[in-house]
C-alpha cells in the first residue's frame, strides 16, 4: 500500500513537471516561423478543399491574424491585479499537447473574416501582428486575457495559446493545399 502511494507520488509530480515543460510558449524567436508561413500561404489564399474544411486558406490566415491581434490588444488592456490562476483541464490538456480538436469551437464574431476578403488587408493585418508580438515582452507577466473555454490566462499562457491556435489553423491550410 505504501510503495503504492508513493509511486502514484512520484508519477503525479512527473506529470506536473511536464504539463510545465511542455506548457511553455517558444522562447526563441516567438511567432516568427508561424507569421512567416502564414505570409507564404498567402499565395494560396483562394484555394478551398471541402474534405478538410469548408473555407478558404484566406479565411484561416484572416481569421488566425484576427485572433493574435485582438489578443495582444486585450493584454495591453488588462489589469493584471485582477488575474488569478484557476484550474483548467482542457486547457492543461491543449496545452501540454500543443493541441486543438478540429471542429470543436464556434470562434467569436470579432475573430470571423468578413464575407469578402483582400490581400492588403491581410498583409496589414500581419505587419499589426509582428509589432504587437514584439511588444507583448513588455507587458506585465499577469497580464491577461480570458478565453471561452481556457477561463483566464497570463501573459505566458496567452502567448503558448496564440501559438498552439496559429498552428492549428496552419495545419487545417497544410491540409487543404495536400503538403
Amino acid at each position: 500500500m505504501k510503495k503504492t502511494v508513493v509511486i502514484l507520488f512520484t508519477l503525479g509530480l512527473l506529470f506536473i513537471g511536464l504539463v510545465q515543460v511542455f506548457s511553455q510558449p517558444s522562447k526563441d524567436d516567438f511567432m516568427i516561423s508561424e507569421l512567416n508561413k502564414i505570409e507564404k500561404y498567402l499565395l494560396h489564399r483562394d484555394s478551398l478543399n471541402t474534405k478538410i474544411s469548408k473555407v478558404t486558406v484566406a479565411w484561416h490566415l484572416d481569421h488566425s491574424l484576427k485572433v493574435i491581434n485582438g489578443i495582444c490588444d486585450s493584454l495591453q488592456k488588462s489589469k493584471p491585479e485582477i488575474f488569478k490562476r484557476k484550474f483548467n483541464m482542457a486547457r492543461i490538456f491543449s496545452f501540454t499537447f500543443g493541441f486543438i480538436p478540429r471542429g470543436r469551437a464556434q470562434s467569436p464574431k470579432s475573430v470571423m473574416p468578413p464575407d469578402t476578403i483582400k490581400t492588403e488587408d491581410i498583409l496589414s493585418q500581419l505587419t499589426t501582428a509582428r509589432n504587437k508580438l514584439i511588444g507583448l515582452e513588455a507587458l506585465n507577466e499577469k497580464s491577461n486575457f480570458k478565453h471561452p473555454v481556457f477561463d483566464q490566462l497570463d501573459k505566458k499562457q496567452t502567448k503558448r495559446f496564440i501559438e498552439i491556435h496559429t498552428r492549428h489553423h496552419l495545419k487545417i491550410i497544410k491540409d487543404i493545399l495536400n503538403e
